[in-house]
């Protein structure tokens, strides 16, 4: 199944996100299809940049996302 999923980026404890759409068995940082977006929760407010078009047709071709990038997608507007 293909997931939209966040892939973690940076430094020990410095955090940063990457929205990507992955196979379902693929590992957390490991390879992915495609990059819909970032995600820096330690930006006051948090940063958050999303392909809107790109992840409305991932959902529409039926990729499940995780839900806190479900969150996400309601938050910039894609879902």
């Amino acid at each position: 199944m293909v997931k939209i999923r966040l892939r973690r980026m940076g430094a020990k404890k410095n955090p940063f996100y990457r929205i990507v759409v992955a196979d379902g068995l693929s590992p957390r940082d490991g390879k992915f299809i495609e990059e819909l977006g970032t995600y820096d929760p330690l930006q006051d407010p948090s940063a958050l940049k999303v392909d809107v078009e790109r992840a409305q047709y991932w959902l529409k071709n039926g990729a499940q996302p995780t839900d806190t990038v479900r969150a996400l997608l309601k938050k910039a507007g894609a879902l």
